[in-house]
């Protein structure tokens, strides 16, 4: 008994999903249907008997005629073949509007043109039955491509691909230099894509933030072996030139930046935590700060909050007269 009741949630997940996947063949023998849920032929039956005794009682909370499944017995027990001939409540499931569809087409479009997911079946029949189980014909959109997106898509080849690649990189003082790296992995963090690879020029591993990458061409040289280097998990590593930052932060946005703790000391001050952020430059805060409005607030060092209060005022000035000033300047 107790297997039995350990089966019980697979049972129910295997019933839920045979009867949309005998709607949609409509006609299927039972050794078919059985393989393609990898269950025993007498299992699939006893499924196709219980789904007959299953249904929706009507308005006097009794089963009629009509409220239950019901198949084509003659086929079933002569031929092993499974045909519903009525079905009910599953007309009644909601059905996604025009415009839903749509845009759940228009990200499926933008994923299926990744190289990792170029050519899967499974996202071309995904949006097959979007489009046809729409309550209207989906809106046509498409995704533009990006220089990002551009960009991406070479730094993803070459690290499937296991060959150099070279770019112009612009860091976050807008300095310009080339590159040759051994790229390794491809990792997000927030809206923003990193590369992490080795560095030639640097003689060490780095993450290069794939909007600021451009020119990009992907050498016929192959990697080099770093099975002897420690490649760093985190996206982010610390170095001796590192500079601490001290922050208030939102106690629900802490894990958003979790990557830049010093440590993991904190303090509750006015309902928020004090935290240490380790950051390679302070012109690397702005983009944290705009990134999350409102719920981190730069402490110390002064320097560090002169930088974002400047780049905030400049961002200000260009909205206005100029004469609205932000906060700690």
């Amino acid at each position: 008994m107790a297997q039995q009741r350990g089966r019980a949630p697979d049972q129910l997940v295997f019933l839920l999903s045979l009867v949309p996947y005998l709607l949609e063949q409509r006609v299927v023998d039972v050794p078919t249907a059985a393989a393609h849920f990898g269950v025993a032929e007498s299992e699939l039956r006893d499924a196709v008997r219980l789904i007959a005794t299953s249904g929706l009682p009507g308005a006097t909370g009794t089963y009629q005629a009509n409220d239950l499944f019901d198949i084509d017995w003659d086929a079933f027990d002569d031929d092993d073949v499974i045909v519903i001939v009525h079905h009910v409540a599953i007309d009644d499931a909601p059905r996604l509007s025009s415009r839903e569809a749509a845009a759940l087409i228009a990200g499926l479009q933008y994923l299926s043109s990744t190289p990792e997911n170029a050519g899967r079946a499974q996202l071309d029949a995904l949006l097959a039955k979007l489009t046809a189980g729409a309550s209207a014909t989906p809106i046509r959109l498409a995704v533009a491509e990006t220089e990002s997106d551009a960009a991406l898509t070479v730094a993803r080849r070459a690290v499937t691909e296991g060959r150099q690649l070279e770019f112009d990189y612009r860091n976050a003082l807008g300095e310009r230099s080339r590159r040759r790296v051994d790229p390794l992995r491809i990792a997000s963090l927030g809206a923003d894509w990193y590369l992490q690879a080795y560095d030639h020029l640097r003689e060490d591993f780095r993450n290069f933030r794939v909007d600021r990458m451009s020119d990009l061409v992907v050498s016929e040289q192959p990697i080099d072996d770093h099975s002897d280097r420690e490649v760093p998990e985190a996206l982010f590593h610390g170095s001796e030139t590192d500079l601490d930052v001290v922050v208030d932060v939102a106690p629900d946005a802490l894990p958003l930046i979790a990557d830049y703790l010093a440590d993991s000391s904190q303090e509750e001050v006015d309902g928020r935590l004090r935290v240490t952020l380790r950051v390679a430059h302070f012109h690397g805060l702005k983009r944290l700060v705009a990134g999350l409005p409102g719920l981190v607030t730069v402490v110390a060092p002064a320097e560090a909050r002169a930088v974002v209060a400047d780049w905030a005022q400049a961002g200000l000035e260009g909205y206005g007269d100029g004469e609205a000033s932000v906060p700690g300047r």
